[in-house]
């Protein structure tokens, strides 16, 4: 169930869009065009595009790159969440989270399941947070990032969203950092 506090203003944030792909370019990349267009109409801030290939370390390094920079606040990859061996972007970003938000694979699962069936087990879509930073790994599909952007992330990241959201929480996501 998705509720919105309309009492509630809203609160743009700054979201980096990184796709993962031996194949494309940017001119190719239909997933990150989507995600941009999806995330600019909801009223947020893209703050970085960019297109890598399938190589765990540059993802990682990016990952973090961005994951310092306070001007994101928010990194959403496309591609590399599959079963085959050029397929690294889960295990690039686990190796940069401090938490992996373990339900938001499960979630997105579930609504694979619904639009997909039993082939939604291929894809090992993960979230996490590192440095006061959420990061997002979706499929390389355009169909999965709507799936995940229209269903999960368009709500988590609106501030208005009841009974709670990624938003609200996003000050205290590295307050262990400030604590010595």
């Amino acid at each position: 169930m998705n509720r919105i506090d309309d009492t509630i203003a809203f609160v743009p944030v700054r979201i980096a869009v990184l796709a993962v792909s031996d194949t494309r370019g940017l001119a190719q990349d239909k997933s990150g065009d989507l995600l941009v267009q999806r995330l600019t109409d909801a009223g947020h801030k893209l703050a970085a595009r960019h297109i890598l290939r399938d190589d765990r370390s540059a993802i990682a390094d990016q990952l973090r790159a961005w994951c310092a920079d306070p001007g994101v606040d928010v990194i959403i990859t496309t591609g590399g969440t599959g079963l085959t061996g050029r397929d690294v972007t889960v295990e690039a970003h686990r190796e940069v989270y401090e938490k992996e938000i373990d339900a938001f694979g499960t979630v997105f699962t579930m609504i694979s399941m619904q639009k997909i069936g039993t082939s939604a087990v291929q894809s090992r879509a993960t979230g996490g947070v590192a440095s006061g930073t959420y990061l997002f790994a979706l499929p390389g599909s355009s169909g999965a990032c709507r799936d995940a952007w229209d269903e999960i992330l368009r709500w988590q990241l609106d501030i208005r969203h009841r009974p709670c959201n990624f938003v609200e929480i996003m000050p205290r996501l590295d307050e262990h950092l400030r604590r010595k």
